[in-house]
């Protein structure tokens, strides 16, 4: 006897009956889906992050019951938030599905990555270990959680982003998408990032996490954490990022916009303890996730767009 699995159709993205937020999840799931039908070797960044977080649940709604039809990678810097390792672990267990973790710690002892001292930011060095990891796993398409409101590089994307043989990104050469027509073509060696949440902007995503009542890392939300002050920016305390000589330490409550490799990622302060409580606050953010928490992106000589032609994704 053969079981029929329905799933949910995806709408018509025109339909005035359709909410906003409806529309972006329909364009998500039917971008998700081309992504399955594709390509032969597919895979879903999960870091963990908020981003990433609403993306596997539009996977969820894409493909479930079944199983999803690539697996989850993350690249971890060795400098990751614990609290977000602890998230990623527990969300893959529940959803009983296959991650691969590649390491930049791997690359740095195989020597592909080299860094000045221990402390070093490792962010850019993610591109190395994510090429190797395609290599290895022979990926010939990336689904991430990039959107074009965080930075003015990734508004540059198209959804369906070409990647050369090398992993490099060339802006110039990107190929037109028109009513929702994605060239999928390969040539061996090359591979495909693909964006699902393009169009999506941070309240969006915010919106969507209270809609869909969904869990995320406890470092979203507001607590009490030991910062300094550098410039406009608040730089948490660690064991990895203590404070410099003669900086004072305070302690603030905080949350994080964005999540990454410790020693770049700065919190804002924040009283919001919710999803929409963070939602009013997004509305009078006049920085990008990014722009405001990032120290690696405001400085020019690693700007995204350099680090993204080199195979960062």
């Amino acid at each position: 006897m053969t079981t029929t699995i329905l799933r949910p159709p995806i709408a018509d993205v025109s339909s005035p009956m359709l909410s906003h937020l409806d529309r972006l999840e329909s364009e998500a799931i039917h971008i998700l889906r081309e992504v399955a039908a594709a390509f032969d070797h597919p895979a879903l960044l999960f870091s963990g992050g908020k981003d990433s977080a609403v993306l596997l649940r539009l996977a969820e709604k894409a493909f479930r019951p079944e199983a999803l039809p690539f697996p989850l990678l993350h690249v971890d810097t060795g400098h990751n938030f614990p609290e977000v390792i602890a998230f990623r672990d527990a969300r893959v267990a529940e959803l009983g599905e296959r991650l691969i973790v590649a390491h930049v710690e791997d690359s740095i002892a195989r020597g592909t990555v080299r860094l000045h001292k221990e402390t070093d930011s490792r962010n850019a060095a993610q591109a190395v270990t994510l090429l190797e990891a395609i290599a290895e796993h022979n990926f010939d398409a990336l689904i991430g959680g990039a959107r074009r409101d965080e930075e003015k590089a990734r508004a540059k994307e198209r959804i369906f982003s070409h990647r050369d043989e090398f992993g490099q990104w060339n802006p110039k050469g990107q190929r037109p998408e028109l009513w929702n027509l994605y060239n999928t073509r390969l040539h061996p060696g090359e591979n495909m990032r693909i964006f699902p949440l393009s169009n999506w902007t941070e309240r969006d995503i915010w919106t969507y996490i209270a809609r869909e009542s969904m869990s995320l890392p406890p470092l979203y939300y507001a607590h009490e954490r030991d910062v300094v002050r550098r410039g406009d920016l608040l730089a948490p305390v660690t064991d990895i990022t203590p404070a410099h000589e003669g900086e004072t330490v305070e302690r603030v409550s905080v949350r994080f916009r964005t999540v990454g490799d410790i020693t770049c990622t700065c919190p804002v302060a924040s009283v919001a303890r919710n999803p929409l409580e963070i939602i009013a606050e997004t509305e009078f953010a006049d920085l990008s996730e990014r722009g405001a928490t990032r120290m690696d992106d405001q400085a020019s000589e690693a700007s995204m767009e350099r680090r993204k032609k080199e195979g960062y994704f």
